[in-house]
């Protein structure tokens, strides 16, 4: 009997002292969304960003040292203000990159919202670790414009 390996998928928690409204607004929003989106250091830009159902996204983002690199992907579910989902591609991805969707799910709690991120599958423990750390960098950077704009 062969067994199957696991997929590698990333999920994270993150809870913000902002609406359900408000963070998805910063999520759809491209004027928003290049405040906080990509790691520290990084700069982002849109280039295209339909938030409906089959329609389309491009970023570019430029690290603070080297060449600038683009991802794209095509919106799966677009339920305001409690659900998006979109297809992620690198344009001239690595080797061990794929196609993955990325699910943000936004509940109410007290005091906030909860956001329960999931993005998968990934081919490597390397290529979930790169996302892992960029999103936690990327809500950093949420959680800082939120309390700039909430204060």
């Amino acid at each position: 009997m062969t067994e199957r390996p696991a997929t590698l998928d990333l999920a994270l928690h993150e809870t913000f002292s902002a609406s359900p409204e408000a963070l998805y607004s910063l999520m759809t929003d491209p004027a928003q969304l290049v405040e906080w989106w990509g790691p520290q250091g990084f700069s982002t830009s849109v280039s295209d960003f339909d938030p409906v159902v089959g329609g389309a996204y491009r970023l570019t983002m430029q690290p603070p040292d080297g060449e600038a690199f683009h991802l794209s992907g095509e919106f799966r579910a677009v339920d305001p203000p409690g659900r998006l989902a979109y297809t992620f591609r690198w344009e001239e991805p690595d080797p061990d990159d794929r196609d993955t969707l990325v699910v943000l799910n936004l509940e109410a709690v007290d005091g906030g919202t909860q956001v329960v991120l999931s993005q998968g599958p990934f081919t490597t423990e390397e290529r979930l670790l790169l996302h892992r750390n960029g999103w936690t960098e990327s809500f950093g950077k949420l959680r800082a414009l939120v309390e700039r704009t909430t204060a």
